[in-house]
């Protein structure tokens, strides 16, 4: 049973570092984990991603010990048992609004009696029946629980959010933050800024990781210098396209 150290550095207070994944091909999370990355969150939320190529992704992370986290498509109880079925270090939930909605997410990541996730060992997560059947309470302490608050009435409803147990980590996303205050995009506004310094002080209040999203290496040490321990650096698409274009400038100017 693989121990989940992604979740450990975080109790222990300690900054971890990781990307969004859109791109298939498990060679990519193998070079993220060599860069030095702690995590990667396979997106099959906005990517186009499926499970098995998710699987895959997994299997190429615990090669080179980068927690695979999957953010699936909506909070959905098959799909999070699916999303940890196939062997990911954890789970994020898009779109959570209410006290309600996370302990939903709960009741879908965790075996009773947490939760109601179903329950088969016949799946990665379960090392296909070589692990036995008594391991529902260690599946349980190692799979990490992320939600995101991503709009205004998520913010509003933070502090009952983070009284729900056994959620790990509650991820400000900034580009719907500022869609929901009228300014979609503007990400740097001092009103997005303002109510996520403010969110992530009562997150840490609450005992739990705060975790963002930074498009460049400036907003990223910000944000941790703010005290979030769990930051999202950029999209591998993305990044791959900025290196192409510095490439193409360098030659061409």
């Amino acid at each position: 049973m693989r121990e989940n150290q992604l979740k450990r550095k975080l109790k222990q207070g300690e900054f971890a570092l990781g990307l969004f994944v859109n791109c298939a091909y498990p060679a990519f999370m193998e070079i993220c984990g060599h860069a030095g990355f702690d995590f990667a969150i396979i997106d099959m939320e906005h990517g186009p991603l499926h499970t098995l190529g998710a699987e895959d992704l997994c299997r190429a992370a615990d090669c080179v010990g980068l927690a695979p986290v999957i953010r699936i498509r909506k909070n959905d109880g098959p799909q999070i048992q699916r999303a940890l079925d196939i062997g990911s270090a954890g789970i994020q939930v898009p779109q959570i609004e209410t006290k309600a909605d996370a302990e939903a997410v709960v009741r879908g990541a965790k075996y009773s009696p947490i939760g109601s996730r179903g329950l088969s060992f016949n799946t990665r997560a379960g090392n296909y029946t070589a692990a036995g059947t008594n391991i529902t309470d260690q599946l349980n302490e190692e799979s990490l629980v992320v939600v995101h608050v991503e709009g205004t009435r998520g913010v509003e409803n933070l502090e009952e959010i983070v009284s729900v147990p056994h959620i790990d980590v509650i991820f400000l996303g900034p580009y719907d933050l500022s869609q929901s205050l009228g300014i979609p995009g503007q990400v740097r506004d001092p009103r997005v800024i303002e109510l996520m310094k403010s969110a992530v002080q009562t997150i840490r209040d609450a005992g739990k990781a705060a975790g963002t999203f930074a498009d460049n290496p400036e907003t990223a040490k910000q944000w941790r210098d703010a005290g979030v321990q769990y930051v999202a650096l950029g999209v591998d698409v993305a990044i791959f396209l900025r290196a192409c274009e510095a490439l193409v400038k360098a030659v061409r100017s």
